[in-house]
């Protein structure tokens, strides 16, 4: 182990001529990848692959000595070491003020948004970066039946503008669970919230249609500006999903029923424990994925045995494209993604589903995939160097680039797993 970091240290400094760290070479190089078991999740493996990375894109992925590999680009040999898409987290509290999660005097907050509060360089990101994770859904808590609209953004950057993909991310609902009360107001349970949720979204797509007449010239006059029903506008086009905290076999049908069945939205169930799985006919009919986390297992008395959920899922016929993992960090510690995949190995979901779970299949649940999950030319250059398999518990990070910039070197940085 202390030869591979001899050799990577060794390899990034006589790559630069004059000899430069990471740190101090100049922003928008190109870096070519070379020697590495290259894993482009939406083709086969590379045993001897290339990865160039240029202007925060990839601008080439191939075999060695069929892939060029440009002249001014620092190589860096990763021979012995994978080489995977950054880590996709589809649920995290960690990328905003854990006390700033919640607010809880109505059970409908549409208009409540995270990203005027996003936290970059803390801890916690550090630790994650450094875990493989690239990417993070940022959401509202569920103390609320709509937290409000959560931000997609990297784990590494000098600025707001750096971090943030995409705002809005994803609107967080939370359908049952925590946001139910004991104070008797609408809301308190679940028939009370459901008629919240669905009430608020019909009024939001009413907004949304006159709008519509009045941008295709069917309407002299444009309905009064409702900044609380304006970001909603984006989940009726389809720019974006709704993250739904949503477990149990009950509670995921009435997910499947409002939000997509009735509203034709693009919601992804989020949690998914407790039978949901036993919905999985009608997820695959509707075509609604799953996010599963933090929970890797249920116990089943009528079995007397444990269920891998992620597994539950597949097997009943979700399928390998639309089954994602989660963490709900800080539930489980955000660098603890790849172990919450290895569980869900460990308990049924076939291995060769388990890197799409955390990369395109997040990406897609976000409708980033033409962006984000896969090492393919156009996309963000986030790119992890693993010293073996990611979902090995003995393995880790041995570099991590980010937009195409050397954002964790173990050799530097100083963090071993």
């Amino acid at each position: 182990m202390m030869r591979t970091w001899t050799v990577l240290a060794a390899a990034l400094v006589a790559a630069a001529a004059p000899a430069q760290t990471p740190a101090t070479r100049p922003a928008g190089a190109a870096y070519a990848l070379v020697h590495g078991r290259v894993f482009p999740v939406t083709a086969p493996p590379i045993d001897d692959g290339v990865v160039v990375m240029r202007g925060g894109k990839i601008v080439a992925v191939g075999a060695f000595g069929e892939t060029p590999v440009p002249a001014d680009a620092i190589v860096v040999d990763v021979s012995g070491h994978v080489v995977v898409p950054g880590f996709i987290e589809l649920h995290n509290h960690t990328g905003v003020s854990l006390s700033e999660l919640n607010d809880t005097v109505y059970q409908v907050n549409p208009e409540f948004r995270v990203v005027d509060h996003v936290q970059f360089r803390t801890k916690p990101m550090e630790v994650a970066l450094a875990g493989g994770v690239t990417t993070l859904l940022t959401i509202p808590g569920s103390g609320s039946n709509m937290g409000g609209f959560g931000v997609v953004m990297k784990t590494w950057g000098a600025s707001p503008e750096d971090v943030v993909v995409r705002f809005p991310g994803a609107l967080k609902i939370a359908q049952a669970g925590n946001p139910e009360r004991g104070a008797g107001e609408v809301g308190a349970g679940r028939m009370g919230m459901n008629w919240l949720i669905r009430n608020v979204l019909l009024e939001a797509r009413e907004y949304h249609r006159a709008m519509e007449r009045f941008e295709r010239g069917e309407a002299k006059e444009p309905p009064q500006r409702n900044l609380r029903y304006e970001p909603l506008r984006g989940l009726f086009k389809k720019e974006y999903p709704i993250a739904v905290h949503t477990q149990w076999f009950q509670v995921v049908q009435s997910t499947i029923r409002i939000l997509k069945k009735e509203l034709d939205l693009d919601p992804f169930v989020d949690h998914g424990e407790w039978e949901g799985y036993l919905n999985t006919p009608e997820l695959v009919k509707h075509g609604v994925p799953a996010a599963l986390g933090p929970r890797e297992f249920d116990y089943d008395a009528k079995q007397a045995k444990f269920l891998g959920i992620a597994a539950s899922y597949y097997w009943s016929g979700l399928g390998g494209d639309d089954i994602g993992v989660n963490t709900d960090a800080p539930v489980v510690p955000q660098e603890e993604l790849p172990y919450q995949v290895a569980m869900a190995v460990r308990l049924g979901l076939p291995e060769d589903v388990a890197l799409k779970t955390i990369t395109i299949n997040a990406a897609r649940m976000l409708k980033l995939e033409k962006r984000l999950g896969s090492l393919e030319v156009g996309k963000d250059a986030d790119v992890a160097v693993w010293t073996g398999d990611p979902f090995d518990p003995r393995r880790r990070t041995q570099m991590v680039f980010v937009d195409g910039e050397p954002a964790y070197d173990a050799a530097r940085d100083g963090l071993r797993f």
